[in-house]
């Protein structure tokens, strides 16, 4: 019998992978809420977004699952050290293998790793963000550009992540992908508010994984590369049990073309933000006015 990792693991479909968590939680009382399925939407989004050089399914799998042993109590702040580090243990002896383990430990930097893994700077910047844009007792939500401009002036200030300049990159592209709703809105709004809104998160994934995770691929265009590897696929299967014609040929030709040109699209922004990274990098990405405001209003709660 299979154990779990390998379960969840082997299940490729995100929304898929959602539920299995879900309901794992629910068996076991670890840690799962709709704080958990944005951020995993919003990692997905970035990794689609980017084409970093990381295994997307190990990424996907660590988001849903890093924060099991996190405890939604504000009075228990010793938690706040030590939740990475216990879920990691306990990720273990659910069969996930040593790396996996480290990736999820690395969510944040209480526990010392000295040589961090590079998926777990990804977690990092997902989860920390996602805090941030989401509505607590103590505080009301931020903005993403505020959420930004504490993660990258605050939170990571004298830390080094991969990825941060990236996500920034990733999160004011966004900023201009709207979702046509009865009211139009970005796409990080309005996942945020479906957060927030949905009364729980069986119905949060529901959602998504009825619309709007379709609608946000198709909104990147994603799902143009994907159909035309799959329009690929099948029409080589036929070639392998027919005698092949013009049409066929001239119609894998074609969608050999379509996949090739969105890979070259998927690619090409993340080329770009590494060419801003290398020589532009004291660029400012925020207006000074913008951070000074932020920084400066008397709040009564905590940034973090």
């Amino acid at each position: 019998m299979e154990d779990f990792a390998m379960y969840i693991l082997n299940e490729k479909n995100h929304i898929q992978k959602m539920i299995i968590a879900y309901y794992m939680s629910q068996k076991t009382g670890t840690f799962f809420d709709k704080s958990i399925v944005l951020r995993a939407e919003i990692a997905r989004m970035f990794l689609n977004y980017t084409g970093l050089d990381v295994d997307k399914n190990k990424v996907l799998t660590a988001v849903l699952l890093c924060n099991c042993k996190k405890v939604d109590n504000a009075q228990k702040l010793g938690k706040l050290e030590t939740y990475a580090k216990e879920g990691a243990e306990y990720l273990s002896t659910l069969g996930f293998d040593k790396e996996f383990c480290t990736i999820c430990e690395g969510l944040n930097r209480y526990s010392g790793i000295k040589r961090r893994k590079k998926e777990s700077d990804i977690l990092e910047l997902v989860d920390q963000f996602t805090g941030l844009i989401l509505k607590r007792a103590e505080r009301d939500a931020f903005t993403p550009e505020e959420a930004l401009i504490i993660l990258k002036e605050r939170n990571l200030k004298n830390l080094t992540n991969r990825y941060l300049e990236d996500f920034i990159i990733f999160i004011k592209a966004m900023e201009d992908v709207y979702i046509h709703d009865t009211v139009d809105v970005d796409v990080i709004r309005k996942l945020a508010f479906l957060a927030e809104r949905e009364p729980d998160v069986k119905s949060f994934i529901a959602k998504l994984g009825n619309r709007y995770s379709q609608e946000i691929d198709r909104l990147m265009k994603i799902d143009i590369k994907e159909d035309a590897e799959e329009l690929l696929y099948n029409n080589e299967k036929k070639t392998t049990t027919s005698k092949p014609t013009e049409k066929i040929s001239k119609t894998v030709n074609e969608t050999v073309e379509r996949v090739e040109d969105a890979r070259k699209k998927m690619h090409k922004v993340h080329r770009y933000t590494r060419k801003i990274y290398k020589t532009q990098s004291d660029r400012a990405l925020f207006s000074q006015a913008t951070v000074d405001r932020l920084f400066n209003q008397r709040t009564p709660f905590k940034l973090d």
